[in-house]
């Protein structure tokens, strides 16, 4: 067992160690354009399935209520958070048009989406892009290693190098929560 856990920490570790050698120009980019678009008045649209959805529910409140410091809020949906919008737009029509058609309604030019996805394949999460492209908002992608197909279809990629989920999953929170403190600490009153 010792062995299993020390195993799974390096892992960790060593995943951590490939982001900060890979990672950082997009980290500051996705950051700057978060804080960009709060300082022209706009909000951030988060979205993405299973963990990455918890994470979108996380980043929201971090950002709405506070992360480290006092400040005002910050504009931020979890697009995945309304069960009812989701679950009535996943029956009714399809599962792969539910963070698009939120888009449609809750985004505006100037906007940033992110989308998170480990395998960077999400038709859900590339459906949300291109409508929010079209829209004229911001893309940032959270992905993991497979996920570098998506570079030309978002304005940053941030692709964790590494094809195991849970490494993957592990580091999108590290680097959300960077852009989080980021964000706070450009509007700290």
């Amino acid at each position: 067992m010792d062995n299993i856990i020390r195993r799974q920490l390096e892992d960790s570790i060593e995943t951590k160690k490939q982001v900060i050698a890979l990672c950082i120009p997009a980290i500051q980019k996705a950051a700057e354009l978060c804080i960009r678009a709060y300082q022209q008045g706009h909000k951030t649209l988060w979205c993405g399935n299973g963990g990455s959805a918890a994470d979108c529910v996380h980043m929201a409140a971090e950002l709405v209520a506070r992360y480290k410091r006092e400040r005002r809020g910050r504009p931020a949906i979890a697009l995945t958070e309304n069960i009812s919008t989701v679950t009535a737009w996943a029956n009714d029509y399809d599962y792969e048009s539910v963070f698009e058609r939120q888009v449609e309604a809750f985004g505006q030019a100037g906007d940033v989406l992110i989308g998170i996805s480990t395998s960077g394949s999400s038709k859900n999460v590339l459906r949300a892009f291109e409508k929010a492209g079209a829209m004229g908002l911001m893309t940032i992608a959270l992905t993991g290693q497979k996920g570098e197909h998506i570079r030309d279809k978002v304005d940053v990629l941030i692709a964790v190098p590494s094809t195991e989920t849970p490494r993957i999953q592990e580091s999108h929170l590290l680097i959300e929560h960077i852009i989080c403190d980021l964000i706070e600490q450009s509007f700290v009153d």
